[in-house]
């Protein structure tokens, strides 16, 4: 019996992408290489983005880019990130995520990038989880 309870557990699909709805939503993916982390805090309202890499952190750059390669692809950019003080993460604020959360629902892949450093998240079953994402508490978009 034990066996095939651990059967039927080990074939269970893990869920990579995962939304939570509370007080402050969140939307997450780990890969063996980065975690990739974003909130959304209705009460602000306030979006962050924070990319982690697991084998080396990220350096000091002018710009911070997102590129979601697919069926409609996106690339942008920003200033406007910080590093934690270890460096192993890279965090954006704003207070719309339109354009990453369209990237994030209708890709395959998505590139969270510097000038000298790169953390890839293939998008499968990204899709479901970015739409309770911004289903959250009626999440601004702008």
């Amino acid at each position: 019996m034990r066996i095939v309870l651990l059967c039927l557990v080990l074939a269970t699909p893990a869920t990579a992408w995962e939304a939570t709805v509370g007080q402050i939503c969140t939307l997450s993916h780990s890969t063996d290489q980065a975690d990739i982390f974003l909130t959304y805090d209705p009460s602000q309202p306030l979006y962050t983005l924070t990319v982690t890499r697991k084998t080396e952190g990220w350096t000091q750059t002018p710009w911070f880019a997102m590129r979601f390669d697919g069926p409609r692809p996106i690339e942008i950019a920003t200033p406007r990130h910080v590093l934690s003080d270890n460096a192993a993460s890279l965090t954006v604020t704003d207070t719309g995520f339109g354009n990453v959360l369209d990237g994030l629902e209708y890709n395959q892949t998505a590139y969270a990038f510097t000038q000298d450093g790169l953390a890839e998240f293939p998008l499968d079953g990204a899709a479901p989880e970015v739409r309770i994402f911004r289903e959250c508490a009626g999440a601004q978009l702008s």
